[in-house]
């Protein structure tokens, strides 16, 4: 949605007393009134349909989705603040953040925005290294890192950038083979009998080679053998033999979007939730990383949204 001006506004006030933990604190550091805080923050809250802050006898403290906002909105201001200070040096933020992801994320969901990050900040530079599966969260021989992993993940300081989904996908001649319609458990034990499974088998450190497929048929209540099929390590290939017509791959939702518009893929089922996600983790700290992470997970917060 559109954010008004009274949400900016609002936006303000909880940023200040999220990092304060206090509305009296707040109030001081603002120069108004306790009241006012108060009025404001219920006001943000009415607009935003959801609340931001637990009320008790101690204090305030952060909900959940308080917890979430806060950590989008704190990463935005200190990259507006660092692009004002440049600005008012005169010159545009500028040079090079070295980035690590997998491969799958890369192709499938950065490289597809990055182009809008690059009309924001021509003169930010990001190497992207992305040769395996897997990566090492803890290497600090780059400055940000995005990796795939169960919630919650191993590094309790890294930041969540974007919730998964898991959803069976298969070409279009290959949906076409069974009888998607019957909806019946009877009929879909059958179906899943005969279908070939696609998997990544290095979903994460340490998984299981069937791990999301194994997830999949419990959450649905499907008696299917999971540890047959097709093995890849990397997600999007197992996703690029699905468009092939070889079976059906667990894909992840994020990475879809293209092939599902183009008609390459399909699927009868809605995705369910994988209780994984893309973590950030922060290696080092300056102006245009700050500044890449704040939209990386503005990025992704549109994403959580619009999966809601």
């Amino acid at each position: 949605m559109a954010l008004s001006g009274s949400i900016y506004s609002g936006l303000v006030t909880f940023e200040v007393a999220a990092r304060l933990g206090s509305f009296t604190k707040t109030a001081a550091h603002l120069n108004i009134t306790t009241g006012a805080i108060s009025q404001q923050i219920n006001l943000l809250e009415q607009q935003l349909a959801f609340k931001l802050f637990e009320r008790h006898s101690r204090g305030i403290g952060l909900t959940e989705d308080g917890r979430q906002l806060y950590q989008v909105v704190s990463h935005n201001f200190a990259a507006i603040e660092s692009v004002i200070d440049d600005l008012r040096q005169g010159q545009s933020p500028d040079g090079e953040i070295k980035l690590k992801l997998t491969p799958s994320f890369a192709y499938k969901w950065l490289i597809p925005r990055l182009h809008k990050f690059y009309k924001l900040y021509p003169n930010i530079s990001i190497q992207t290294y992305a040769e395996g599966a897997l990566v090492d969260h803890q290497d600090s021989n780059f400055d940000l890192t995005i990796d795939y992993g169960q919630s919650p993940y191993a590094n309790p300081s890294a930041e969540l950038l974007l919730n998964e989904q898991l959803i069976p996908v298969m070409s279009p001649s290959y949906f076409k083979r069974f009888d998607w319609q019957d909806s019946t458990l009877a009929n879909q034990q059958r179906i899943w009998q005969s279908i070939t499974l696609l998997h990544d088998a290095m979903p994460w450190r340490h998984a299981k080679k069937h791990a999301e497929w194994r997830y999949w048929f419990t959450q649905m209540n499907i008696q299917a053998e999971s540890n047959q099929g097709h093995f890849f390590n990397r997600t999007d290939m197992a996703m690029a033999a699905a468009e092939a017509g070889l079976g059906v791959a667990l894909a992840r939702y994020a990475l879809i979007a293209d092939d599902f518009k183009q008609g390459r893929l399909t699927s009868p089922f809605k995705p369910i939730n994988a209780h994984t996600g893309y973590y950030i983790i922060q290696h080092r700290s300056s102006a245009i990383i700050e500044c890449f992470k704040s939209w990386l997970l503005t990025q992704g917060k549109v994403i959580n949204t619009e999966g809601e």
